[in-house]
C-alpha cells in the first residue's frame, strides 16, 4: 500500500489505472469506514482513500483542531482491508491560498437547495466545504467510483446532486450504516462520549426506529411522531436539533403520497452531536 502526501504523486500512481474506486475520509478511522473499503474493492482494481481533516466543513466553534488525527493507526486498518493507496495531504496541498482562516469564496462550490435545510440549517457553512472539499478531491483522483455512507444522509443526498450537475462520470455507491451492537451509528465523534453518555446513546436510533414501526403501521402523523420523539429524548438529557420525517429523494417534509422515506435526526449528548437516520418504504 503506498502512503501519497501530493497531488502531483498521486496522479503519477494512478497513471495507468483503468478503475479507481475512491473511499473519502476524515480518519480516525472505525468498521464502518473499512467497510466502505470492501466495497469500493468490489467495483474496482484500484481503492484509493483520503485521509483529510478539512477546514472548510467546521463552524467557528466545532471540533477542527480537537478532531483526532490518527494517520499512522488508520494506515494500519487500510493496509490489512487491502486499500492500494492513502491519500493523506495537508491543508495547503488541498487549499494553496487557505491562510489557516479563510478561503476566497469564489473559490468554493455552492451546494445544492436540500443542503439548507437540516444539518445546513444550523452549521451555515458545512455543506459548502464538505461539497468543495468532494469536488477537489475527485479532480485529483478522478475516480469511476466514489463511496460514501449512508449515515451522513444528507451528505451522500448534496454529493449525489452535484454529480449530477457537473456531469461528473462517477458511479455513487452508497453504503448501509454500520452500527455497534447496540445500535448506535458508528462515527469517529462516538469517541467523545463519556461511559455514561456512550450508555445513553443508542436512544437516538431507537427513536428512529419506533417512528419507521409507527409510520409502517399507519400512522400518517407526523409532526406529532416527531414531536414525541424529540420530547423523549430531552427527558433524558438530550438537547435535539431536529427529528423529520421527509422523503428520502428530496428531503422535503413527508406526505402521505411519499413512498420512499427517510427519518432524519440530530441531537446532543453534553457537547457531541449525534446524528442518525433510517431510510425505508411504505
Amino acid at each position: 500500500m503506498q502512503i501519497i502526501h501530493t497531488v502531483a504523486a498521486l496522479r503519477k500512481a494512478l497513471e495507468h489505472q483503468s478503475q479507481v474506486g475512491f473511499v473519502p475520509t476524515m480518519g480516525n478511522l472505525h468498521d464502518g469506514h473499512i467497510r466502505l473499503v470492501a466495497l469500493a474493492k468490489q467495483h474496482a482494481s484500484c481503492v484509493v482513500v483520503s485521509i483529510f481533516v478539512n477546514p472548510l466543513q467546521f463552524g467557528a466553534h466545532e471540533d477542527f483542531s480537537s478532531y483526532p488525527r490518527t494517520l499512522e493507526a488508520d494506515c494500519q486498518k487500510l493496509e490489512a482491508a487491502g486499500a492500494d493507496i492513502v491519500f493523506a495531504p495537508e491543508v495547503h496541498e488541498m487549499y494553496p491560498d487557505f491562510d489557516g482562516r479563510q478561503l476566497n469564496q469564489s473559490m468554493t462550490i455552492s451546494p445544492p437547495p436540500l443542503a439548507s435545510a437540516w444539518c445546513g440549517a444550523t452549521r451555515p457553512d458545512h455543506f459548502s466545504g464538505v461539497a468543495t472539499v468532494v469536488m477537489k478531491l475527485f479532480n485529483i483522483v478522478q475516480p469511476n467510483i466514489a463511496v460514501f455512507g449512508k449515515k451522513d444522509y444528507q451528505q451522500l443526498l448534496v454529493i449525489k446532486e452535484m454529480v449530477k450537475q457537473f456531469n461528473l462520470s462517477i458511479e455513487m455507491v452508497a453504503a448501509e450504516t454500520m452500527r455497534e451492537d447496540s445500535g448506535l451509528a458508528m462515527s469517529s465523534r462516538n469517541g467523545y462520549l463519556s461511559p455514561e453518555q456512550k450508555a445513553i446513546a443508542p436512544q437516538l436510533h431507537q427513536v428512529i426506529r419506533h417512528i419507521v414501526h409507527q409510520v409502517r403501521q399507519g400512522d400518517h402523523h407526523f409532526s406529532v411522531l416527531e414531536r414525541c420523539a424529540a420530547e423523549q429524548l430531552t427527558r433524558q438529557g438530550w438537547v435535539v436539533d431536529y427529528i423529520s420525517i421527509c422523503s428520502a429523494d428530496s428531503l422535503t417534509p413527508a406526505t402521505e403520497v411519499d413512498k420512499h422515506l427517510v427519518v432524519l435526526a440530530a441531537a446532543k449528548l453534553g457537547k457531541t452531536r449525534l446524528i442518525d437516520n433510517i431510510d425505508f418504504m411504505r
